[in-house]
């Protein structure tokens, strides 16, 4: 019997606010905010596609990536 792989899209930032750091921020992965679940793989990148393409990533890096549900 096959299975099927399914992945959970989110975005987070890559980087935490501290004015005691250069620029103002240090690195740190953010909280994860779901942008879909249990979607395929070909499904997961056009969703992080999409989102990275249609939001700034900000000062924090803000960017969609993916992860096996």
């Amino acid at each position: 019997m096959k299975t099927h792989t399914y992945y959970n899209v989110f975005h987070r930032t890559w980087w935490q606010p501290n004015p005691s750091w250069p620029n103002g921020r240090e690195p740190g992965a953010g909280e994860r905010h779901y942008i879909e679940k249990h979607v395929t793989y070909d499904h997961a990148r056009e969703l992080c596609r999409e989102w990275n393409d249609a939001h700034d990533p900000g000062p924090l890096s803000d960017k969609a990536e993916f992860e096996e549900a």
